[in-house]
């Protein structure tokens, strides 16, 4: 399965790595790697993650790693990567339901 990663999910994983280089440059590095590496799993497990709490359709459907949630869908020919975002934090839904 491919995966596509949407502009608003890149921004985030940047805007996110950033703030944790800024305490820590090689945290913020392997956190992105980390979040490439569990997007990887997609591939072959597609369905991997949970249903989305706040959407609640089968095809929207998120990855917990360590504080931060990424939001995703299963489409019939690949897996879009629609943000990240910490976990404490209500998913806008307006922002991936466009």
């Amino acid at each position: 399965m491919k995966i596509i990663w949407s502009p608003l999910s890149l921004e985030r994983v940047a805007e996110i790595a950033n703030y944790i280089a800024n305490d820590n440059l090689t945290a913020g590095e392997r956190w992105v790697d980390g979040i490439f590496k569990t997007v990887e799993l997609l591939e072959d497990l597609p369905k991997f993650g949970r249903i989305v709490p706040e959407i609640e359709k089968d095809d929207f459907r998120e990855i917990i790693k360590g504080n931060y949630r990424i939001i995703y869908r299963v489409e019939p020919e690949q897996v879009s990567i629609l943000t990240v975002l910490h976990g404490k934090k209500m998913l806008p839904v307006e922002e991936v339901l466009k």
